[in-house]
This record gives structure tokens, C-alpha cells and sequence, in this order.
């Protein structure tokens, strides 16, 4: 929120980083009409535009929370304008979320651009999901919306993987012999050896350093 939707030309900037710095091929960005000017500049600069309608959760307070957009027959009306005005602006694709599948598909008949639907039925072009959300990536207990539908348990296998290490590594089980890395016993005793040298001699130079002698002279300077 807030690198685009101050001006056209502030979106174009943004946009313009993204392609150079980022390495993007396009960008995609939220709301309908009134988000047609932004479009415009910016597929006029040549870089690719997808836009996103319906329910736009950057905006999402705006819309009174994560709700379903276009349940009655003038909300579904504005969905299709919003629709028509992004693809007239210059959009390539539109992502359509939370909206009836009915709308979904009838707006997507009307369009010459692909639609991208999440949560928006089968009616849809194509369809898009979270990735964390798809792969079950997130703690227990956290607000997922209707439409999401986990393909997989990842945060629950992380966890246990994570709860198997740290309990072989208390019982010493980890890491086993197949993960460590091994010397020659010679070299090794060697370096056993080499180690005691150097601890005698460390010994050695303390024992000499206690036995000095430091005075002061007449004039202040040690001797």
C-alpha cells in the first residue's frame, strides 16, 4: 500500500523500478475505474499490466473487511465496469477475487483479456491461489477465506521435522557417524600433539613472565 495510488506518476516510478531492479516482466495492481488513468500511464510506458478487482485486499478496510463484492445486481454491474475500464485502459489479464461465480463468468465472457480467478468460480479463464495458503504454509487457527483449499500440510510437517531434530540432537542421536566428517588417525594424533606443544609452551610464557623483574628509575622510566 502506498507505492502506487498517490499518482500515475508515482505508479509508473514504482513500476519502473520493479521492471529494472526487480527483473519483473509486468506488474499487477488494485482497483477498477478509478485505477484506469494509472493503468494507461503505465502500459503506455511499455510494461505490462495486470489488474486486480473485485475484492482488493489492500483496500479491504475500505470495504467494510474480506466480504464477497458484487452479491447484488448493481455490485455485480460495477464489477463489470471495473472490468471493461481496466482492459480499456490497457491491461493484458484481470484477477477477479471474491466474487459470485455467475458475475464471475459473465464478465469474463464480456472481456477480450483473460481472467484470473480466485474465488471467483470455475467460470474464470484461469484460476490463482496463495502459494502459502495452497501448501498449508501457516500456523493453526489463522483466517483462511472460503475459497482457499490446502493441497498440503507444510507448516505441520516443518514442525515436526524441526521437533525431530531438536530431540535428537538432546540425545546425541544427531549428528551420527554418516554426518560427520572424518581424519586420519595419524593426522589426528598429530594434531593431538601438536596442541599439547602449544599449551607447554603457553604454560612455559607465563611461568617466565611471573619471574620479571620491572622497576623505576630515577627518572621515571622503567627498567
Amino acid at each position: 500500500m502506498g507505492s502506487y495510488e498517490i499518482s500515475p506518476s508515482q505508479a509508473l516510478q514504482t513500476a519502473i523500478r520493479f521492471i529494472k531492479e526487480g527483473r519483473m516482466s509486468a506488474i499487477k495492481l488494485e482497483g477498477g475505474a478509478e485505477m484506469a488513468p494509472t493503468i494507461r500511464t503505465i502500459t503506455r510506458a511499455g510494461i505490462p499490466v495486470v489488474a486486480h478487482i473485485g475484492l482488493t485486499p489492500q483496500r479491504q478496510n475500505a470495504l467494510g473487511g474480506f466480504r464477497v463484492q458484487g452479491k447484488t445486481s448493481t455490485a455485480a454491474l460495477r464489477v463489470l465496469q471495473d472490468a471493461r475500464a481496466v482492459q480499456d485502459a490497457g491491461a493484458f489479464a484481470v484477477i477477479i477475487e471474491a466474487v459470485p461465480e455467475g458475475v464471475a463468468t459473465l464478465v469474463t465472457k464480456k472481456l477480450r483479456i483473460p481472467t484470473i480467478g480466485i474465488g471467483a468460480g470455475k467460470g474464470c479463464s484461469g484460476q490463482v491461489l496463495v502459494q502459502i495458503d495452497m501448501v498449508g504454509n501457516f500456523p493453526p487457527g489463522r483466517f483462511l477465506p472460503k475459497f482457499v483449499k490446502k493441497y498440503g500440510d507444510v507448516w505441520g510437517e516443518a514442525k515436526a521435522a524441526i521437533e525431530r531434530y531438536a530431540a535428537e540432537v538432546k540425545s546425541k542421536e544427531y549428528p551420527a557417524v554418516e554426518h560427520t566428517y572424518a581424519m586420519p588417525e595419524k593426522e589426528l594424533e598429530e594434531f593431538v600433539k601438536a596442541v599439547e606443544i602449544e599449551e607447554g609452551r603457553g604454560v612455559a610464557s607465563q611461568i617466565e613472565f611471573s619471574g620479571s623483574v620491572v622497576g623505576v628509575g630515577g627518572s621515571g622510566g622503567a627498567v
